[in-house]
Parts: C-alpha cells; structure tokens; sequence
C-alpha cells in the first residue's frame, strides 16, 4: 500500500518539477514507469546517427544503449572495457559532437535547475552544448524540493554514493560523509546548475516514476 502512495506523490511533486522546467526553456515529461520513459526517449532520438552516453547507470537501466548498437547507431561509451588512455579522451570529445547525447542528473529541483557535478567535465559539457540533442533522464528519487536542497543531495547523497560504487580512494567512500576533501580521486570538482535551457541547445529532461541511479 506505500508503494501507491510513494507513487501518487512522485507524480505530484513530477507534474510540478515539469511545469516549472516548461518555464525554464527545457522539453519536459513525466513518465510512470521505466518502459514507458524507453518508449518516449526511443521516439525523440530515432532519426540521429551517433550517440553519446555520460557515465550513467540510469540510462544503461532503461536500455536504451542496447536498442542503439541493436540498429547499428554510433555509440560513443567510454564505461567500454579495455580502452587506451588515448581512446578514452577520443569518445569523451566524441561525446560533445554527436547527434545526441543521453545523461542523467544528480539532482534536478522542483523549482526547475538541473544541478550536476563531474570530476573531468565531458558530462557537464556535453549537456550543455554541441550535440544536436541533449536528453536528461532521472529517477523521481533525485527530485528535490528546492535549488539548495539539490546542491545538498549531491553533497550528501550522490557523491558519497557515487565514489563508493566507482571504487573510490576517497574519504567519502569510507565514511559515507563529504568532508570537502583534496582527495586525488575526488569526484566531485565541477558544479553546473542549469537554471534556464542554454540558448543554442535542445535539451529534453525526463523525468521516471521509479528510483533510478544514485
């Protein structure tokens, strides 16, 4: 029985965090499930060629990358295994000047900003500008109430989390707490708050009613 209640207020808290993205000059939809949000996202990046994918469990859960190699479509994935230092770079360039680019956020607010933070930047620079299309999926569990409460989600949430699953030598990793470190491994070393779309891009954000990533 909590679980419908879990869902009835992501989908009031989703309506409200749509409506007010709307305002901000991002393409938003509220989605009730993780097929229902493959479907939407299939329909809006059939027509492209090449596809770059951000470090994001959240897109890869959906399948969306799996559907793309299935029809033969560019994949520029750095998470491949086995790469060189120098392939590395390359599909993280790649990545900026695809057709479309799929990431997720580590927080989005209801008020309407798409907060993230990257320890090298390909991420936060691809969703900002050079692919033709930018889609942001996330997990009604990185909605927060308000611009503060997302900087703190990052801070307490996905960046401890997200340094303990990549296998991080971090303080955070350990003790599940950010202490601001200096940590040659830190992860967390580029803010960008998305307060309004930027001018030149098309940036689609979907929104999932499920937990997805960290």
């Amino acid at each position: 029985m909590a679980g419908n209640f879990d869902e009835w207020l992501w989908e009031k808290v989703g309506l409200k965090t749509v409506e007010n993205l709307k305002k901000h000059g991002f393409d938003p939809h509220y989605t009730g499930s993780v097929g229902q949000a493959k479907t939407l996202i299939m329909g809006m990046i059939g027509g492209f060629q090449s596809f770059g994918f951000g470090g994001s469990d959240t897109t890869r859960a959906i399948g969306i990358m799996e559907e793309l190699r299935a029809q033969g479509k560019i994949i520029y994935d750095h998470w491949q295994k086995g790469l060189e230092r120098e392939q590395d770079l390359n599909i993280r360039l790649q990545q900026g000047r695809c057709d479309c680019f799929l990431c997720s956020a580590n927080a989005i607010s209801m008020t309407g900003e798409v907060v993230n933070v990257d320890g090298i930047g390909n991420r936060t620079n691809a969703m900002s500008f050079g692919p033709k299309k930018i889609v942001i999926v996330a997990g009604m569990n990185k909605v927060t109430h308000d611009l503060d409460s997302a900087l703190r989600r990052v801070r307490e949430v996905a960046g401890p989390m997200r340094a303990k699953s990549l296998g991080m030598a971090t303080p955070c990793a350990e003790t599940g707490l950010c202490s601001d470190c200096n940590s040659p491994q830190r992860i967390c070393r580029i803010t960008t708050i998305l307060h309004r779309r930027p001018i030149l891009s098309d940036i689609s954000v979907v929104l999932v009613s499920a937990s997805l990533g960290f």
